[in-house]
């Protein structure tokens, strides 16, 4: 299997592609183009679990690596959403909790949301189980993802 490359194909729940990036193993990006990219390959199994989860509701991308290039601070807040579970979602507060934050700090929910809109790998890091935050994926993909999850 290659170690890098960008892979994409078609999603049905999402009716569009998804594509991933992936260097050194991990996957550094999931976006979400409107059209298939001519240059990308369709056959890894990074891109096939992330198709699994949004397709066929497939939960556990735990065992797929990210390669995150954040900041420490938002790092954590992104870490600690990939334990939140299919069909659940936590608002901003919770969080903030869950990433070891302060949550009487002024900054601590602006951290959240920073991280939440600059979420590289929307999925596999699944903001769109965050309820009052933004998210880093198109609105109509959020949409579909929190709609395939019953939340």
């Amino acid at each position: 299997m290659p170690v890098s490359g960008i892979y994409a194909r078609e999603s049905s729940t999402l009716g569009r592609p998804v594509q991933v990036g992936v260097v050194s193993g991990k996957v550094i990006d999931v976006s979400f183009p409107d059209s298939l990219p001519a240059d990308a390959e369709s056959d890894h199994e990074h891109l096939d679990a992330v198709l699994a989860a949004i397709d066929r509701g497939e939960t556990d991308l735990s065992s797929v690596p990210i390669g995150l290039t954040v900041p420490t601070d938002q790092r954590s807040v992104l870490e600690s959403l990939r334990n939140v579970p299919r069909g659940d979602t936590v608002d901003v507060a919770l969080l903030v909790r869950m990433a070891g934050l302060d949550p009487e700090g002024d900054d601590s929910e602006r951290v959240v949301r920073e991280a939440l809109a600059a979420n590289p790998v929307p999925v596999v890091v699944p903001d769109h189980r965050v309820k009052d935050g933004p998210s880093a994926a198109p609105d109509d993909v959020v949409e579909a993802l929190r709609k395939s999850e019953g939340i």
